[in-house]
């Protein structure tokens, strides 16, 4: 096609040179044939020039006509590439012939319209970057994201630099060089700096732009806005943060607590205290050894969940008293204070008290349950009985003590005053004790002390007291007494004592007593006075002869007797 074409262009000056010849010619006939022939030679000339001349006139056309055609075969061939590159699966709102150049350039024209409409109005960011990273097209949506204009973004001198994070700007960088040196397609989270400082993260991908491979035409990187997908993912690191550290702490208190309740079980273990939990329920919710120990279960009974009634039927066989124990229990239960101690007897003679109580609620509105405390106070009691036995009897003869004769006294006196009765006192000093002690030692007057002890004492009755007073002075208390009574107690004493035989190193020796009788209100009106006028007349038995009773005088038997008021020496009246 390019040489017919030059062919087509020589043909004109080759007409040309062609003319002159034949005009040069025709010159040349006119010179040697005359004017005539001159003439017909020019005719002919001239008729031989416009025969060229019209060839070379169609010649330029037809080149003229091959040049439109080869420009229209390109041009065809542009606009299928362009329709295959721009090409958008729409309806078509017409019908485009092939060779209709012009509706298939103004077709082309509505779809590249369409493609930067589409372009301009995507959501996510779109930038077209070429093969040496310099922002050649970015989408208006850079000002949603970043509050910056393309213009700004493409004036800028690295819009890398201008829009990434500090701290991600170089891994941005290094993976968009990859890509650009045909690496896989790249996808990263990145930071973008916002107009007003602040920071905006998206989800890019770099990809290369075109067919080849080694030689790109650049990259072109699609970003989609993730900050409120990260300001989430933010609040749910804090969130699951928050919860970590509140199962440590929960995890931490946890094992404290634990540890509280194996050293708080450790103690309630070794403890003598039994003690019973019971949830509202009524169901055993907590208890420790002692609590086993203590109602006779073994060490290794599971009470846990079992019901108060169960729990009752178990331990109503140990009681003495099952109904009385259980009707306590019933009082109890209608109580929200602390129970008095109660006190337990079991049939195997130990004595158990309980403690109850109600169990509030930490925050107070409802209780619980309620524990039970329960405490073996057997050898207590035995070590209080003996404490007040040493306390108010004499060690030696297990008598009474003076303690405890003058608190029988008082309250005798105060009884005495409130019904209108008398009490009686006998004073026993022993006569020739001290005799014996001397001569066969002090065992020996033990010896006959408690003898005389268990043998006086077998004639006091169980409403009478019998006392040691000290050394070997005895006492005698007799509520509700009259004189006769006393009298004939006294003699009973006498002839108990008279007849009393001991015997030391071989020999058989004995004793007698004096005593004095006094009567309450009739000779005195205070214990001490009631003291001194019993004390009274039992001298005045040891200055008569020993071995005889004195009972003390009173005004209405002035003959016989004399009250103390009057003398100090009583009227002695004996066996």
């Amino acid at each position: 096609m390019s040489g017919e074409g030059s062919d087509a262009k020589l043909l004109p000056v080759l007409a040309g040179v062609v003319a002159a010849m034949l005009a040069a010619f025709a010159v040349g006939i006119g010179k040697y044939i005359g004017d005539d022939g001159a003439r017909l030679a020019a005719v002919i000339t001239i008729a031989a020039i416009g025969l060229l001349a019209g060839a070379a006139v169609r010649c330029d056309r037809l080149r003229r006509a091959r040049e439109r055609e080869q420009g229209n075969l390109e041009i065809a061939a542009r606009l299928d590439r362009l329709d295959a590159d721009a090409a958008i699966p729409l309806a078509p709102s017409r019908e485009v012939r092939p060779q209709d150049a012009l509706a298939r350039l103004d077709a082309a024209s509505d779809e590249v319209r369409r493609l930067r409409e589409i372009a301009e109005g995507v959501y996510g960011l779109e930038a077209l970057f070429d093969v040496a990273g310099r922002l050649v097209w970015i989408s208006p949506s850079i000002h949603r994201i970043t509050g910056r204009t393309p213009e700004e973004c493409l004036g800028a001198p690295d819009a890398i630099v201008f829009l990434v994070h500090e701290s991600d700007r170089n891994y941005c960088l290094r993976m968009a060089r990859k890509v650009a040196e045909g690496g896989p397609p790249a996808n990263f989270e990145m930071r973008l700096m916002r107009a007003d400082g602040r920071i905006c993260w998206v989800a890019c991908h770099w990809r290369r732009l075109g067919d080849d491979s080694t030689h790109p035409a650049g990259l072109r990187m699609s970003a989609e806005d993730i900050q409120a997908r990260k300001e989430t993912e933010y609040k749910l690191l804090e969130t699951v943060t928050e919860l970590r550290r509140a199962q440590a702490l929960r995890e931490r208190y946890l094992a404290r607590s634990n540890d509280e309740r194996q050293r708080l079980s450790a103690l309630l273990n070794v403890i003598r205290l039994g003690i019973l939990f019971m949830d509202r329920d009524h169901r055993v919710l907590y208890y420790n050894r002692a609590m086993l120990s203590i109602w006779g279960f073994a060490p290794d009974e599971n009470l846990i969940g079992m019901r108060d009634v169960v729990l009752q039927s178990r331990v109503a066989p140990l009681l003495e008293q099952p109904e009385a124990y259980f009707e306590h229990i019933a009082g109890v239960l209608q109580m929200h204070g602390v129970s008095e101690a109660h006190e337990i007897s079991l049939r195997d003679g130990r004595i158990v008290t309980d403690v109850s109580t109600v169990v509030e609620s930490a925050q107070g509105r409802r209780w619980i349950g309620r524990v039970w405390i329960y405490e073996d106070v057997t050898e207590e009691r035995k070590i209080a009985r003996k404490m007040v036995e040493l306390a108010e009897r004499d060690p030696l003869t297990n008598l009474f003590n003076r303690r405890r004769f003058h608190e029988e006294l008082n309250r005798l006196l105060a009884e005495a005053t409130r019904h209108e009765v008398r009490v009686g006192l006998i004073a026993i000093d022993l006569d020739g004790f001290k005799p014996i002690n001397d001569e066969f030692g002090h065992q020996a007057g033990d010896t006959v002390l408690v003898g005389l002890a268990q043998a006086v004492g077998g004639v006091i009755r169980r409403n009478e007291m019998f006392f040691r007073l000290g050394g070997d002075e005895f006492g005698v208390l007799v509520p509700d007494a009259e004189e006769g009574d006393l009298c004939e107690l006294a003699r009973r004493i006498l002839e108990v004592i008279r007849t009393q035989r001991f015997e030391f190193e071989g020999r058989s020796t004995g004793l007698t007593a004096s005593l004095g009788i006094a009567l309450f209100p009739q000779h005195a009106d205070t214990p001490e006075q009631l003291i001194a006028v019993a004390d009274q007349a039992m001298y005045c038995s040891k200055n008569r002869g020993r071995d005889r009773w004195t009972l003390a005088g009173s005004e209405a038997h002035e003959s016989d007797r004399m009250a103390p008021s009057e003398s100090d020496e009583p009227i002695c009246r004996g066996d």
